[in-house]
């Protein structure tokens, strides 16, 4: 390997560069985690929600927050530090707000509401405003609340906020980088508002949209800003030949602009394929590759007419995932890139919101494991790092191998790996399977259900807390837990559902928990990440071989069992979801890792049926956030997802009924991928779109042939819905799913609600549930799906 010090000799004296007269370095990051290192943003908020705090102190609070951050990145030797980072709920929403995009249908209770209520309102609903639909960003665990514009929808320019920071950041001699949604993503994020015209699409409405971010351009540049970053993570997926014309269309209109600070595009969570070029060809003076996802070799770029001319913002520090970088080999591929492109800018692939703040402040990850891992506070040392050796050369260490540090293998995991057979993944045919569950099951027409997870209320966060701090033993923390799962059975079976669930009291968080139950799994303190809103995890480690220690569920749900005539679920994480929600090891394929996740789950199903579990959950939300962005990959990475699921799952008996939760989807092939999963029951999250899931159901035919629930009320919101509207969805449901396969349950888990929520919802979708029963008993309800 070449020391790269001989190679960067001869460019050492553009170390700086004058741009607009001052001197600027080569390091920088997209964004960076906004809830503080203790999850302060969370604190914040929940006070103000629940009414032991002021809107001026929220306001204050979350402004020193903000600041605060902005001034530890520019301390670090950070060249460029981003602004408009910080935001109370969603970043997505702000920005449409930013313009102005506001969903009429809050238009009446905007003039009673202060801007930031209304905001929250938005974003968390009232009792007769369901707040903005909550989507997945890019395939990340992030949750944005989806935009809603109209035909009619005003635009308008709201940057007080923005300019305000900015200014105050100048002030102190620290140039901040404004952060903004480009105007293409945030029209192709948002959804057209319920009631607009057939056939309009909020991007119809982008030249709009252009002439406010032209004043953002002009107020800006007239504050003196230097430079804006606009991400555009739209097109990192495959996108039409239209859709790449308008990117080149609306990019040269911005950048003719007369006067207006220097642009920034970037194109995170992936590849930017057919889209790089039609950028480099505009005017925009700087692109940002996430050069992680994708990683382009240089003798590639070079052939993209136009992008020498462009400061490249090379993203090869991972925004997504906490292992350290190879600092020789990524300092080799950036000089490499150098060649090709001289502006040349170390960066992040993504904003560095999907990862812990700070490694420092935990305390037992294991030493050999710690030692490997990079969080938001050590990625930014890492991009500054590199970023002085791509200019001023690197350390002899750097280039002297290192002591090999491979952790130790299971070579029993291995080996039963490597004995997998294809009849172990599946089960007896689904036309076997029915009649033997309905003879065990002795269920209803349309079964009532949750989907797993009740409230976690205050007592029985504290009796963790207690636990953990050593002021409750073990046998006062399980007798508390036990109590929480009576009252929870017992309220099931007063609303009168059907099939009951354990509500995971003794789970923090689904995915954490089983994984401090494996091998191969680290758990942090503080290693915190924002999903929406004040809703934090913390993402298991996933560095080693996995292996389960022993059964994991099997004491709760015997005992809940223990308490009911009724059958109570086995709930379990399915392998792509444990994938998906933790920080996975790199030095294997996700397909190896993903079969030993599901060896460790198939042998804890076998064992709930030994304890004469007859129902077993198995949560893949993640399915479909795994997916890849673009076309290709995607037949690839179905084919050993479904595998992985139906090994986790292919040792259950045919009287054992195997239920999944998913995450719905349009494309044909994952719809397909769905039904393979062989699911004797497929739960979907569907309730705000419901009458596309079910149009698409119709067309599709057998899509998913056998047990469907839809969700027939959305669970994280604070509306409570009535009888006759969840009614009504049942009857549209019964009519293509059929009565004989429709499953009534809520579209998500109930751990984020409140009982005084979730029992009048329950009580409503079980006297809906019963209307149809009754309907279907008088002969008035259609019994077979409509062809």
């Amino acid at each position: 390997m070449t020391n790269p010090g001989s190679r960067t000799q001869a460019g050492r004296t553009q170390a700086g560069r004058a741009l607009d007269g001052e001197i600027e370095y080569g390091s920088s990051i997209l964004g960076y985690p906004r809830i503080g290192a203790r999850r302060e943003l969370k604190r914040m908020l929940e006070s103000y929600w629940h009414g032991g705090s002021t809107r001026e102190q929220l306001v204050a609070a979350g402004r020193e927050l903000a600041d605060e951050t902005w001034r530890e990145l520019a301390a670090t030797g950070l060249e460029q530090v981003p602004g408009n980072t910080f935001s109370f709920y969603d970043h997505v929403l702000d920005n449409a707000l930013l313009f102005g995009a506001r969903s009429s249908r809050f238009d009446d209770v905007a003039a009673d509401l202060h801007p930031l209520d209304l905001y929250f309102a938005m974003a968390r609903g009232l009792p007769d405003h369901p707040a903005l639909e909550l989507m997945k960003y890019y395939g990340t665990n992030y949750h944005y609340r989806q935009p809603e514009i109209n035909s009619a929808t005003p635009f308008s320019l709201h940057a007080e906020d923005l300019l305000a920071e900015h200014a105050r950041a100048k002030s102190e001699g620290i140039e901040l980088r404004p952060v903004v949604l480009g105007p293409i993503s945030l029209l192709l994020l948002s959804k057209a508002e319920p009631g607009s015209p057939q056939g309009f699409s909020p991007i119809d409405r982008i030249d709009e949209l252009v002439g406010v971010y032209l004043e953002l351009l002009d107020a800006l540049a007239k504050q003196g800003c230097k430079c804006i970053q606009l991400d555009e993570p739209a097109f990192t997926s495959d996108r039409t030949t239209e859709e790449l014309a308008l990117l080149g269309r609306v990019y040269d209109q911005l950048s003719a602009a007369s006067v207006r600070p220097r642009l920034l595009v970037t194109g995170q969570y992936g590849d930017l394929g057919e889209a790089l070029p039609v950028l480099a060809a505009t005017r925009v003076e700087a692109i940002g590759l996430d050069l992680v996802t994708e990683r382009i070799s240089a003798s590639s770029l070079a052939k993209v007419p136009g992008l020498k001319r462009k400061r490249l913002y090379a993203g090869v520090i991972n925004g997504r995932n906490v292992w350290k970088a190879d600092k020789a080999k990524t300092l080799d591929y950036l000089l490499e890139l150098k060649e090709v492109c001289p502006d040349l800018v170390v960066s992040t692939s993504t904003s560095l919101m999907h990862v812990p703040i700070d490694l420092l402040i935990e305390y037992d990850i294991p030493g050999d494991v710690a030692d490997r891992l990079s969080f938001a506070k050590q990625k930014v040392r890492e991009v500054v790092t590199l970023a002085k050796a791509v200019y001023n050369g690197a350390p002899e260490e750097w280039y002297k191998r290192p002591r090999k540090m491979d952790f130790k293998l299971k070579h029993d995991v291995r080996q039963r790996v490597a004995a997998i057979t294809p009849q172990m993944r599946e089960r007896a045919p689904y036309e076997e399977r029915k009649p033997a569950q309905d003879a065990v099951l002795n269920l209803p027409l349309v079964p009532t259900t949750t989907l797993g997870s009740f409230p976690q209320t205050t007592e029985i966060r504290t009796a963790r807390y207690e636990y953990g701090q050593g002021r409750l033993s073990w046998d006062e923390y399980v007798e508390v837990l036990k109590a929480e799962i009576k009252r929870v059975i017992e309220l099931q079976e007063d609303i009168g559902l059907d099939v009951l669930v354990h509500g995971e009291a003794e789970r923090n968080d689904m995915v954490q928990y089983f994984a401090e139950l494996m091998d191969g799994f680290a758990a942090t303190h503080f290693g915190w990440v924002q999903v929406y809103g004040s809703r934090c995890v913390r993402p298991p480690v996933l560095y080693g071989d996995v292996k389960r220690k022993g059964p994991m569920t099997v004491e709760w749900i015997s005992y809940a069992q223990s308490l009911t005539e009724k059958p109570v679920k086995g709930m379990l994480t399915g392998p792509l979801t444990m994938l998906g929600r933790s920080f996975v090891r790199q030095d294997q394929p996700l397909y190896e890792t993903a079969e030993q996740i599901a060896l460790a789950l198939r042998d804890e199903v076998a064992d709930l049926e030994k304890a004469g579990i007859k129902i077993i959950q198995i949560d893949e939300p993640s399915m479909r956030e795994l997916l890849p962005l673009r076309e290709r990959g995607r037949e690839g990475y179905l084919d050993w997802a479904v595998n992985a699921f139906k090994l986790t799952a292919g040792g259950a008996k045919p009287a054992t009924q195997i239920h999944t939760h998913i995450g719905y989807s349009s494309i044909a092939q994952v719809v397909d991928a769905f039904d393979k999963l062989d699911a004797d029951v497929t739960s979907i999250v569907a309730t705000r779109s419901i009458d596309w899931v079910l149009s698409q159901l119709a067309e599709r035919g057998t899509a998913i042939a056998r047990g469907v629930g839809p969700g027939v009320y959305e669970s994280r919101s604070a509306h409570i819905p009535e009888i006759d509207e969840i009614d009504d969805r049942i009857q549209r449901a019964a009519k293509v799913i059929g009565a004989e396969r429709l499953w009534v349950n809520p579209d998500f888990g109930l751990k984020t609600r409140y009982y005084w929520q979730l029992e009048p919802s329950l009580r409503n979708m079980v006297a809906a549930a019963r209307r149809e029963r009754r309907r279907l008993a008088a002969g008035q309800a259609t019994v077979g799906a409509s062809r």
